[in-house]
C-alpha cells in the first residue's frame, strides 16, 4: 500500500459561497452606492462638449449642357470605397485645418491652445515630468493636435456620403468648425480644378502649335512625293498603271478568245470541205448571203430538173443544161467556202498579232505597277503620320478650347457637395449624467460581488471535503515461511491503508509499525515457488499475514489505473527474484487496455528474459550505445499485449556513459504508452533520480519483510519518496492468457 495516506479532495460549497452574498448586502449597497454617487458628481462637473456633423456628397456635378464633347455620364469618374476613403483623409489633413483655424482664429481660444491658459495642475504635472510641456511645441502645431483631438470624419456606410463631426465646449463654434471644414474642402477642391485648368492650357498651347507645323510638313511631303513619283490617281482610288493593267488585261482576255473562236470556227469548215461533208451545219457558211443565194438558186434548179424529168429524159439537152448550171453551183459554194475558211484564217492571225502585243503591253505595265506599288506604300507611309498628327491636333485643339473656357469662365464643377450643413447642437453629447452613473453602480455592484465570492472562497469557508477515492480493503497475502519473525501486536486502525508508513514517519522504525487489518475473508494461497520445502509436497504451509502494509500485484495495477500515472518505477532490494513484481503489474495494467512498456535495467535481465524467453534481443544498452534505434529495441511480450526494452547486447560500460540520455529516452516512452513500467533491480534513491517525472508511482518490490525491504524503504523514504508503495508477487494467480498467447505461470 501507499506509504502515506493521500489527501482529501474538497468540492465548493455553492450554497455557502452564494450566502455570503446575502450575509455581505450591507456592505455591497454601501460601496455601490458611493461609486454611483461619485460618478454622478464627477459627471455633474465634468464640462459639457457638443457635437455638430456635417455631411459632404461625393460624386460628379456636371452638367450635361457643359459636359465637354465627346463624353457621356459613364466617362465620369466614379468613388469606390477606396476613393471615399481618400476623400475622408484629405478632409482631415492638416492643410484644411489650417485654413479653418487661420479664418476662425482658434489660436486665440485656450480650449485648443493650452498654453494660453494652464491650470496650477498642468503646470505642476509638467514640472514633475507627468506631462509634456506645451510650450516645446509651435502654437500651430497645438492647435492642429487639439482639433485632430476634437474632430471625426468618417464615411458613411453602404453610399457616398462623408460625415464631418466636431466636439467643442461651444456649441456655436462647433458648428462653424465643422462647416468651415466642409467649405474649406469643397474650395480646395475648386481651386485644384482651376489649377488643373491652368496648366492644362498652358501645356496644350504650345503643343497644339508645334502639332500645327509638324502636320504642316507631313502634308507637303505627301504631296511632294506624289509628284515626284507621279503617282496619278486612276478610278477606284487606284493609281494609272494599276488601271490601265487591269484594262489591258481584260482586252487581252477578248482578244486571246476571238482568236480561239476564229481559229475553231476555221478548222470546222475545212474538216467539211475535207470530209466532202454538208456544209449547211457551219455556222460561218450559213452567215454568208452569197452561199445563200446561191443554195436558193440550186433549190430552184433542182425543182425544175424534177419538173421536166417528169417528161423529158435524162439526156434530153434541156436536163443537161440545167445539171450543169447545178454543178457550177456546188462548185461556187465550195468556193466561197474556200473564202470563208481564208478569212477565217486571216481573222485569227490578225488576234494572234493582237494578242502578241496586248501581252508585251501587259509585262510591260506589270512592272510600272509594281514601281508605283512600292511608291504608294510610301506615300501611304507618309499620309498616315500626317492624319495622325492632324488627329491629334485635332483633339488638343478641341481639349485646349474646353479648358480655355473653363479657366476664362473661372468654372470648376467639383466631385462633392454639402447635402447638410452643421447645425448648432442644443443638448451635449458629453457627458450623459444617467448612463454615466448606471454604468458605475453596475460595475461597482458586479466588482463588489466577485470581489466577496473570491474572498469566500480563498478563505476556505466556501469549500466542503469531498469523498476521496479510497482503495478497497486490500487481501491478505501468506508471506514465504522463510524465517521467524516476531509479531507486531495488531491494532485496529479502520481506515488507514498506509498507517505503518505514516508512523514510520513519525520516528519509528517500519519492523515496529503497526499492521492494517486483515480482510474479512480467506486469506490467498502463497504460490508454489514461495513455498518453504517442509518435507511434505501435499500439504503447504499456514500463510502469513502482511507485515508492512505491502499490497498485491492486482491492489497495485488497480492504483495505476485510477491515479493515470504515467511512469512506474520499481525497486527490487531482494535481487531478480523480487523482479516479478514489475512484469506481473505490466501484464495487469496491459490486460486492462492501457498502452503499456516495461524498461529492464537490471543488470541480468531478471524482468525481460521471462516475457522474451531470451537475453539476446537488443535493449536499452544498445539504444545508449546509439547501436540501435527505438523501432529496434521493443520487442512485444510473448505472454500479454504489453511491449518490453530488454537489458540489450552492447556493453554496459559504453552504455552507462550515456546514461544521461535516460530522461530523454523515459520522455520519448511516456509520450509514445499510457505507462511506462521500470525495473530498476537493487537500486537506491540516488540511482532511480534520472527516472522520476510527472506522474510518477515508486513501488518497493518484496518477497519477505526481512531487514533488507525494511532499511531500502526507510532510505528511499528519507531521500524524497514519501509515497513509496510496497507491492509483493506472492500470492498472485495470473489469468488466463490472451488467445494465441502461452502462458506464463
Amino acid at each position: 500500500m501507499s506509504v502515506q495516506s493521500a489527501a482529501a479532495d474538497v468540492d465548493v460549497d455553492l450554497r455557502q459561497l452564494f450566502a455570503s452574498l446575502a450575509r455581505n448586502w450591507l456592505r455591497i449597497v454601501l460601496v455601490t452606492l458611493m461609486v454611483a454617487a461619485l460618478a454622478f458628481a464627477l459627471a455633474w462637473l465634468a464640462t459639457p462638449y457638443y457635437k455638430a456633423t456635417a455631411k459632404l456628397e461625393i460624386g460628379s456635378r456636371e452638367s450635361e449642357y457643359t459636359r465637354p464633347p465627346g463624353t457621356n455620364d459613364d466617362d465620369k469618374p466614379i468613388f469606390d470605397e477606396q476613393g471615399v476613403a481618400t476623400q475622408v483623409q484629405i478632409i482631415s489633413s492638416p492643410d484644411i485645418l489650417k485654413q479653418v483655424a487661420t479664418k476662425l482664429k482658434l489660436d486665440k481660444l485656450p480650449e485648443f491652445d493650452e498654453a494660453l491658459k494652464m491650470s496650477a495642475l498642468g503646470r505642476m504635472l509638467v514640472l514633475v515630468g507627468l506631462k509634456s510641456d506645451p510650450f516645446d511645441i509651435p502654437p500651430e502645431e497645438r492647435v492642429l493636435n487639439a482639433m485632430h483631438d476634437k474632430l471625426n470624419v468618417y464615411a458613411v456606410e453602404k453610399t457616398r456620403a462623408i460625415a464631418i463631426e466636431f466636439a467643442s465646449k461651444d456649441p456655436k463654434l462647433a458648428a462653424d468648425i465643422a462647416n468651415g471644414i466642409a467649405e474649406a474642402y469643397i474650395a480646395s477642391k475648386g481651386d485644384a480644378k482651376l489649377e488643373s485648368n491652368a496648366a492644362a492650357t498652358d501645356f496644350l498651347a504650345p503643343e497644339i502649335a508645334d502639332l500645327q507645323n509638324r502636320v504642316k510638313d507631313a502634308e507637303a511631303k505627301v504631296a511632294a512625293f506624289r509628284a515626284q513619283s507621279d503617282l496619278l490617281m486612276g478610278g477606284n482610288n487606284a493609281v494609272l498603271p494599276t488601271q490601265q493593267l487591269a484594262e489591258l488585261s481584260s482586252e487581252l482576255s477578248r482578244v486571246r478568245a476571238g482568236r480561239a473562236a476564229a481559229e475553231a470556227s476555221a478548222e470546222s469548215v475545212r474538216r467539211a470541205l475535207q470530209n466532202g461533208g454538208s456544209l449547211d451545219s457551219v455556222p460561218e457558211v450559213l452567215s454568208s448571203e452569197l452561199i445563200q443565194r446561191l443554195r436558193e438558186r440550186q433549190v430552184e434548179l433542182r425543182a425544175n430538173i424534177a419538173d421536166l424529168s417528169t417528161t423529158l429524159l435524162d439526156n434530153h439537152p434541156r436536163i443537161r443544161a440545167l445539171k450543169s448550171q447545178l454543178a457550177d453551183l456546188d462548185g461556187q459554194i465550195r468556193n466561197e467556202a474556200q473564202k470563208i475558211i481564208r478569212g477565217l484564217s486571216s481573222q485569227a492571225q490578225t488576234a494572234r498579232a493582237r494578242e502578241d502585243q496586248l501581252a508585251a503591253d501587259v509585262n510591260t505595265l506589270k512592272a510600272a505597277s509594281a514601281r508605283a506599288g512600292e511608291q504608294q506604300v510610301q506615300l501611304d507611309a507618309l499620309q498616315r503620320d500626317a492624319n495622325v498628327q492632324r488627329q491629334q491636333l485635332e483633339s488638343y485643339m478641341a481639349s485646349y478650347n474646353a479648358v480655355a473656357s473653363r479657366k476664362d469662365r473661372r468654372y470648376s464643377p467639383v466631385a462633392a457637395s454639402l447635402i447638410a450643413s452643421a447645425q448648432v447642437p442644443s443638448q451635449p453629447y458629453f457627458p450623459k449624467i444617467g448612463p454615466i452613473t448606471g454604468a458605475a453602480a453596475a460595475a461597482s455592484l458586479l466588482l463588489m460581488a466577485i470581489g466577496t465570492l473570491l474572498g469566500e472562497l480563498f478563505s476556505g469557508r466556501a469549500m466542503r471535503p469531498a469523498a476521496g477515492a479510497r482503495f478497497a480493503d486490500i487481501e491478505q497475502v501468506a508471506m514465504p515461511a522463510a524465517r521467524e519473525e516476531p509479531m507486531v501486536a495488531e491494532e485496529h486502525d479502520e481506515g488507514r491503508a498506509f498507517a505503518p508508513y505514516e508512523e514510520a514517519g513519525a520516528g519509528h522504525s517500519i519492523a515496529e509499525a503497526e499492521l492494517p487489518r486483515p480482510a474479512e475473508r480467506e486469506p490467498v494461497v502463497v504460490h508454489a515457488s514461495a513455498v518453504e520445502a517442509s518435507g511434505s509436497s501435499e500439504s503447504a504451509p499456514e500463510p502469513r499475514q502482511s507485515r508492512l502494509g505491502e499490497i498485491d500485484v492486482d491492489k497495485a495495477a488497480e492504483k495505476l489505473i485510477a491515479s493515470g500515472a504515467a511512469r512506474a518505477i520499481f525497486v527490487s532490494p531482494e535481487g531478480d527474484e523480487a523482479a516479478a513484481s514489475a512484469v506481473l503489474v505490466a501484464r495487469e495494467v496491459s490486460d486492462a487496455g492501457l498502452r503499456v512498456l516495461l524498461l529492464d535495467l537490471t543488470a541480468s535481465g531478471a524482468a525481460s528474459r521471462p516475457m522474451l524467453d531470451t537475453s539476446l534481443f537488443p535493449g536499452i544498452t544498445n539504444l545508449l550505445a546509439s547501436e540501435a534505434q527505438f523501432s529496434d529495441v521493443i520487442h512485444p511480450d510473448l505472454y500479454s499485449d504489453a511491449h518490453v526494452i530488454p537489458v540489450g547486447t552492447a556493453d554496459a560500460v559504453r552504455a552507462m556513459r550515456a546514461a544521461d540520455r535516460l530522461p530523454i529516452i523515459m520522455q520519448s516512452l511516456t509520450t509514445a504508452y499510457d505507462l511506462v513500467v521500470v525495473e530498476c533491480g537493487p537500486a537506491d534513491a540516488q540511482g532511480i533520480g534520472r527516472l522520476v517525472g510527472d506522474g510518477t508511482e515508486v513501488f518497493l518490490s518484496m518477497l519477505e519483510a526481512d531487514d533488507q525491504v525494511t532499511q531500502a524503504a526507510v532510505k528511499l523514504i528519507e531521500n524524497g519518496y514519501p509515497t513509496l508503495t510496497l507491492v509483493s508477487p506472492v500470492g498472485h494467480e495470473p489469468g488466463n492468457p490472451l488467445p494465441g498467447r502461452r502462458s506464463a505461470a
